[in-house]
């Protein structure tokens, strides 16, 4: 985003900017949904670290996890589905207005 976080329109232009944000394909009946391959490669790689790191420590991703595995879905499947959701995050962190040092 650099230093001018108000050039993104929103959540989905900043998932997009991090390469995490879905594209549908399809395969004959089946229809499937990957990440973007676009986008900065350094703010994926992020992306990813967090949500390894939350898959080994944080007990709510450890609850998705599980409950996305009894529903059928793929380990791939569930690692898109966190960096979209850490991608969120990120953005309305990032959102919020900063206070400007006085000097």
């Amino acid at each position: 985003m650099g230093d001018n976080p108000e050039r993104l329109a929103g959540e989905a232009s900043f998932a997009a900017l991090c390469g995490v944000s879905p594209v549908e394909r399809s395969s004959g009946r089946r229809q499937f949904r990957r990440l973007h391959r676009g986008g900065d490669r350094r703010a994926n790689a992020a992306l990813h670290r967090i949500v390894f790191t939350r898959l080994r420590v944080d007990p709510r991703t450890q609850d998705y996890y599980e409950r996305r595995i009894k529903e059928g879905k793929t380990r791939r499947d569930i690692v898109r589905c966190l960096k979209r959701y850490v991608a969120r995050e990120i953005f309305h962190l990032v959102e919020q207005p900063q206070p400007v040092p006085r000097s």
